[in-house]
């Protein structure tokens, strides 16, 4: 939970520092991040899937298997890194053009992507090693390396941004660049420590290359659903900033401060959903079924409970908004709105979270995650926000509540998976 808060901070600390440059560099801050973000929940998408390998094969003290896996895993999102680059050098403009209209918000938007190209190849690497570090229970690492990516960040930020002493000001180029420094640092530090503990992961060249073509065709009949679940669910999201965007520059400044500040109470969820998913697919590859199906039971209880406390959390947090960000009183007003539709959807969402990550993703039940996460988004959710946005002085707040109604069908679905148990499978 803490490593998943740290991470979320690194690329949170751009969007809160540009927030000193007004409303036009927080949404082409935002939406730069939006690409980054469609980049990593298709890296969440390979290595999710990977990690139902990874828990089970350490269940099972698997140890090439860990590796093979860890190789191939490597080797796709690589690939996925290598076209993302390729995108943010050669056309930034176009990718920024997808989101909104305005062209102020398009050109730094642009300039911020085009700083950030060098991040992609680090970061793919980097998340690889977190999530299987994590998979097979070392966990201080990735806590520790993602605290000094955070600091270098911060500490570039303020530099670049703003300008100080020998370095100039360089607005939203500079914080992409203080970003990407940081993914490197992360990426060294991860690799270079996991090879010098000898972690189950840190394998020769032949180990990492050590899958076959059965084996690669039974990692893709599990872990290809998650990664077209993620690919379309966080196109959703990006089509979702797109209506905002849209809409106007106010509508998606306000949005990117809620999902920022929302981000810091979500990560915890993220985390949990993360640990449920080592511990009950560990115990399937132990062979032990009911102790998985009990851990399954008792997480699916805990995090709407948790969500509870959470949403409590954001409102009075919603308050503070003006001291960090220099946007209009509309966007403030609208934002604070946006926080309380958003704190009732909590609970829903944390179960459905602990659902799709934790529970069905461990038990290799992926093809069912992947209809029960993305067909109430593109049925209900995006539609019903598509015709919100086009009815005539409907607030902001009102198109956000349409998007959060994708919540309540999930738990339902959710619900009956659970209960029926079919949601269990052996994979390795």
């Amino acid at each position: 939970m803490l490593q998943n808060l740290i991470n979320s901070l690194v690329n949170m600390a751009d969007t809160v520092m540009v927030g000193r440059l007004g409303t036009a560099a927080i949404a082409a801050c935002g939406l730069g991040n939006q690409i980054f973000f469609l980049f990593t929940m298709l890296l969440f998408g390979v290595c999710s899937g990977a990690g139902t390998f990874t828990a089970q094969f350490w269940g099972k003290k698997d140890i090439q298997g860990i590796r093979k896996n860890t190789g191939l895993c490597l080797a796709i999102t690589l690939a996925v890194g290598a076209l993302f680059t390729l995108a943010a050098f050669f056309i930034p403009d176009k990718l920024i053009a997808c989101y909104s209209r305005d062209t102020e918000v398009i050109e730094l938007g642009a300039r911020y992507l085009h700083a950030l190209t060098p991040a992609f190849l680090p970061f793919a690497v980097s998340f690889v090693f977190i999530m299987t570090l994590r998979s097979i229970e070392q966990v201080a690492l990735a806590m520790v390396t993602t605290i000094i990516s955070l600091s270098v960040n911060v500490v570039l930020n303020y530099f670049l941004i703003f300008g100080s002493g020998p370095f100039p000001e360089l607005g939203v180029a500079g914080a992409a660049m203080a970003t990407a420094a940081a993914r490197i640092i992360e990426m060294l530090i991860l690799v270079s420590v996991s090879y010098a503990k000898k972690y189950a992961l840190a394998g020769s060249f032949r180990d990492l290359a050590g899958f076959n073509r059965a084996f690669t065709g039974r990692f893709i009949r599990i872990a290809f659903p998650v990664v077209v679940n993620e690919a379309f669910w966080s196109l959703g999201i990006t089509v979702e900033n797109a209506i905002f965007a849209r809409t106007h520059t106010d509508a998606i400044a306000a949005l990117n401060i809620t999902a920022t500040i929302s981000n810091l109470t979500w990560v915890f969820f993220m985390g949990f959903g993360a640990a449920v998913s080592v511990m009950v697919g560990k115990k399937i590859g132990e062979g032990d079924e009911g102790a998985a199906r009990l851990y399954a039971k008792k997480a699916a209880k805990f995090a709407p409970l948790a969500a509870l406390s959470a949403a409590l959390v954001l409102v009075p947090v919603s308050r503070a908004l003006p001291f960090f960000f220099n946007v209009n009183e509309q966007v403030l007003r609208n934002t604070q709105v946006m926080f309380i539709v958003l704190s009732c959807a909590y609970p829903f969402r944390a179960f459905n979270l602990t659902m799709i990550v934790g529970v069905c993703r461990a038990g290799g039940d992926t093809l069912f995650c992947a209809f029960y996460d993305i067909l109430p988004l593109w049925l209900v959710a995006i539609p019903a926000a598509w015709i919100a946005a086009r009815v005539p002085g409907l607030p902001i707040w009102g198109i956000y509540l349409c998007l959060c109604m994708e919540e309540p069908v999930k738990l339902l679905v959710g619900l009956s998976r659970l209960k029926s148990g079919r949601w269990l499978h052996h994979v390795t």
